[in-house]
């Protein structure tokens, strides 16, 4: 299969559900173009002394519901489309949460791999000061994704402060502790993930308890994911990353493969194993509950109808194509989309902000059981619409999910004469 546009999937999942909810096309057309975007020139002086420019984003897909909210990437890859694909993503992930937030996304065109320290900073803050007009506690709140991490945010909280003259730690969700972040941010995604196959796992293979994992991807939300659900009582048998995968059908100590991957640099360097495999192997592994964690469009028409996992449980942002999704649902395969499998992270990104405002208010626990209760609602309310209102057998979780998220912002459009 050739290259897959992730806007152009967007669009599709978009098409699907305003033609579902009985929707016009002017509303389609009104959902599917952003409301801006900004590309700014990113010039860094680099250690050596030369001047590199880099390309970055910020999308502003839909503001109806509230702010934009969505992190920001860097990787050498980033495009333009990518990054507007995952801001109309997030619209729908807030709107579906019940978050009083818009979608947007940002991106650099970078190799943060291949920075160094000083260059990292320098990259970020120059970013940041670039949209500094763009960004703002009311207007945009950046968060964390590839590549990027709580000290990124507290460079873009200071450079942002510096320029408006004041201190704005609302500005950004993610920060470290110290600059009114939440620790349970640094985990929130991957804590998502795990109580949402959690609570699918009870209605479709009677409980996690024992149930088989696979985990592509253990970055930050893979491998807090498979933390998770081993405490849970699932058992984790293979993982991978950008280097390739392990497996043991015994399980692994998720917290083990961290430890190897923090010292080393991946998985593949942990020796409690039975076999190595690839990350394509990884996906059609004979398990119960499969968690592509990575990057988007790993599950394609090409490989779904080797996928034997009764459930996937999306860690990463589009990681299932549209035609591989229509294969898995003919097999009766059960997806919980990425809208909710993965909004752990903007769930607490909410709280994070509402705690900035009020000048520090939550502890870690009762963050914590906040998240839970969002992540189990989300799921139980999706869970019964696509149960009550669809046929379970012909359309999946994903357009339960669409339909309720779309239906959410299409109103609040109408409400403010927008449509």
């Amino acid at each position: 299969m050739g290259f897959v546009d992730p806007y152009e999937e967007a669009k599709k999942q978009l098409r699907e559900a305003v033609d579902l909810l009985g929707y016009g096309v002017e509303v389609y057309e009104a959902l599917a173009v952003p409301e801006r975007v900004v590309q700014v020139k990113v010039p860094v002086r680099m250690d050596d002394g030369s001047l590199r420019v880099f390309v970055g984003w910020r999308v502003h897909h839909n503001s109806a519901l509230g702010p934009y909210k969505g992190g920001v990437r860097y990787h050498p890859e980033a495009t333009m489309n990518e990054t507007i694909a995952l801001s109309m993503w997030m619209t729908w992930k807030c709107s579906l949460m019940g978050l009083p937030y818009g979608g947007g996304k940002g991106a650099v065109r970078v190799d943060a791999l291949r920075l160094s320290r000083g260059e990292y900073e320098r990259v970020s803050r120059a970013y940041f000061s670039a949209l500094s007009r763009f960004v703002g506690v009311d207007l945009d709140i950046p968060a964390p994704d590839l590549f990027t991490n709580p000290q990124v945010m507290s460079w873009y909280v200071d450079e942002y402060s510096r320029i408006m003259g004041g201190q704005y730690f609302g500005v950004v969700t993610g920060k470290p502790e110290d600059l009114g972040g939440l620790r349970v941010r640094t985990y929130a995604t991957g804590l998502g993930v795990a109580i949402v196959a959690r609570e699918v796992a009870r209605r479709v293979i009677g409980g996690i308890e024992g149930a088989t994992v696979a985990v592509q991807g253990y970055g930050n939300v893979g491998s807090n994911a498979a933390i998770f659900l081993e405490e849970m009582g699932a058992k984790v048998v293979a993982a991978s990353d950008i280097y390739g995968g392990i497996y043991n059908s015994k399980g692994l100590s998720t917290r083990e493969v961290k430890e190897t991957v923090d010292k080393t640099g991946s998985v593949i360097n942990y020796d409690k194993i039975e076999r190595k495999i690839s990350n394509e192997e990884l996906l059609t592994l004979d398990v119960d509950i499969l968690v592509p964690a990575a990057v988007e469009n790993v599950i394609t028409e090409r490989n779904a109808p080797e996928v034997k996992a009764k459930i996937i449980v999306e860690g990463a942002n589009g990681p299932t194509t549209v035609e591989a999704e229509n294969i898995l649902t003919e097999k009766g395969t059960v997806i919980v989309p990425d809208i909710l499998a993965n909004a752990g992270g903007v769930v607490t990104s909410h709280i994070e902000w509402v705690n900035n405002r009020m000048g520090g208010w939550i502890t870690e626990e009762e963050a914590r059981r906040k998240l839970e209760e969002k992540m189990v609602n989300a799921f139980k309310a999706t869970w019964n619409y696509w149960e009550t209102k669809l046929d379970m057998k012909k359309q999946n979780m994903r357009t339960a999910a669409y339909l309720i998220a779309v239906d959410r912002v299409v109103k609040a459009m109408k409400l403010r004469g927008w449509l």
